[in-house]
């Protein structure tokens, strides 16, 4: 007992422990030939059966002979009644039916045949059974006694076992209702993933969309901002108010305050009628300023006094407007340190951030990068009407890289994939040639003593457009050449171009020349 109740300590995996138990059973007691009969999945319109489960000293085809029908011989007897039996003498037993075992197998003595039910919540559903040599020193009561201890343990493992998987199939149901539920938030927002890094930055946003304070987005550049600032206006209840984005590294210095506050007729030569700025157009939702360390000192104190007072004045009006905005501002540089530069306003910091969260970079979403690739792909064979797939070390290739340009990177690598892959699915050799870095390698391997390439060797070379094209005549490429490039590309007419340094337009017109279509 003590054996096997080390091997419950070390194990709750049932089929560990019985073949164990079975084991042990013969080793140990003598009690030979151990095996666990359990109940079949009840088909419908056929009567029950027990099969063996778990041998000790049995054969493959007598394991596989170990059916039994509720009622059927001594251990279907068990199975219906819920009793233990105990044959003497399984020579002298008309029910005993030597199924699994035939009587030649058995020892020539005397052999005895002990099966007790197993019970799970009351109800019997398996059989522990042995063989015995009846004439032992030992008394047959000790055995039953042990046996009975055995065939408890067995039916609580089993209790156990079916709790354990009724609560992983409710995890699993909640989990899968949950990715449901993440899956819903985050196409709501229009953001894919569902890495740790980008459920927490969620969660904060969201916690916080019901308010009005100002929320400021920090993170690189590529990460997102524009997305996450759309974010915070749909789960706010601004959500159906207009939302206004505003690049302030776009507009020009001298253009600032009209283009934010707006202007009035007359303000500037050109005005010829009055404007509402992006602040007023924003009046009731919401105004996204992206990269507003850029915003000039001058601006930076206009801002702060329409956040502080809900109020602007035009360029060049008399009156002040009033207005409720929601302001998201963002950017990629440390605002701290600008402030101790003397580059940005101190008051206007600490009132941009209030609620700041920082957004994940593709580095530390590395769960994401499938989702995000797949994405693009889809997004860009639409749109170039392609079918590129990637295998999956290509895949697995895009999931270790560092993108130091975010997801911006990744989709514009994906797109330029879809647009110059040779062949699909792409695998990871091809996809190298694509990867950042890869073109500033070829440029600056050295050089050998190989004479100087043309255009066209330099694009069939790096497969792709040389940066400057030499000027080629009509007769530049032989017949032959234009139809093995056509052969290497499937047809593809701008692909075989590209790969022989000239336009779409050029190799049209050489193939009209050589008579080909």
């Amino acid at each position: 007992m003590r054996e096997v109740m080390k091997l419950v300590g070390r194990s709750l995996a049932p089929a560990e422990v019985f073949r164990e138990m079975l084991h042990l059973m013969s080793e140990l007691l003598g009690l030979n030939r151990g095996r666990m009969i359990l109940a079949d999945d009840a088909l419908p319109g056929r009567s029950r059966t027990a099969s063996i489960r778990h041998a000790y000293g049995l054969t493959a085809n007598e394991i596989a002979r170990g059916v039994f029908h509720w009622g059927e011989g001594v251990t279907g007897r068990v199975l219906a009644g819920g009793l233990p039996a105990i044959v003497q003498d399984v020579d002298a037993e008309p029910l005993f039916l030597f199924r699994t075992v035939a009587r030649a197998q058995l020892p020539p003595q005397t052999v005895a045949y002990i099966a007790l039910p197993i019970a799970l919540n009351g109800v019997t559903i398996g059989v522990l059974a042995c063989h015995r040599i009846r004439s032992r020193q030992r008394h047959l009561n000790d055995d039953l006694a042990v046996l009975r201890i055995l065939a408890t343990l067995a039916g609580q493992l089993l209790q156990l076992e079916q709790l354990v998987a009724e609560q992983t199939r409710q995890l699993e149901a909640r989990n899968a209702e949950l990715a449901r539920a993440l899956d819903t938030n985050t196409a709501r927002y229009g953001l894919i993933g569902r890495s740790p890094a980008l459920l927490q930055a969620l969660g904060e946003l969201e916690r916080v969309s019901q308010s009005q304070a100002t929320v400021l987005l920090l993170g690189e550049s590529g990460t997102g901002k524009e997305l996450f600032a759309r974010a915070v206006h749909l789960a706010s209840g601004r959500h159906d108010q207009p939302f206004i984005k505003v690049n302030c590294s776009a507009i020009p210095e001298t253009l600032f305050e009209s283009e934010l506050f707006g202007h009035e007729r007359g303000a500037f030569t050109g005005a010829n009628s009055a404007r509402p700025g992006w602040f007023e157009q924003a009046n009731g939702g919401t105004i996204f300023l992206d990269e507003i360390g850029e915003l000039p000192l001058a601006m930076q104190s206009k801002l702060l006094r329409t956040l502080q007072e809900g109020t602007l004045v035009r360029l060049g009006g008399q009156r002040e407007v009033r207005i409720d905005v929601r302001l998201v501002a963002a950017t990629n540089r440390d605002l701290a340190r600008e402030v101790q530069a003397g580059r940005f306003r101190q008051d206007l910091y600490y009132r941009l951030n209030v609620i700041p969260i920082r957004l994940p970079s593709l580095r530390e979403r590395r769960d994401d990068v499938r989702a995000l690739a797949l994405h693009f792909i889809s997004r860009a064979n639409q749109a170039h009407q392609r079918n590129v797939h990637l295998a999956p070390d290509a895949m697995a290739r895009l999931e270790s890289l560092d993108w130091p340009g975010n997801i911006r990177e990744l989709g514009n690598l994906v797109e330029r994939l879809v647009l110059l892959a040779d062949h699909t699915p792409v695998m990871a050799a091809e996809l190298e040639r694509f990867l950042p870095g890869a073109a500033e390698t070829s440029m600056l391997a050295p050089a050998d003593s190989s004479p100087p390439l043309t255009s066209a060797d330099h694009a069939d070379t790096n497969g792709g457009a040389p940066l400057v094209r030499d000027y080629l005549r009509a007769q530049s490429h032989s017949v032959q050449s234009l139809q093995d490039a056509l052969a290497r590309h499937q047809g593809n007419q701008s692909r075989a171009a590209q790969s022989l340094g000239l336009t779409l337009r050029q190799f049209g017109y050489r193939l009209r020349k050589a008579g080909l279509r």
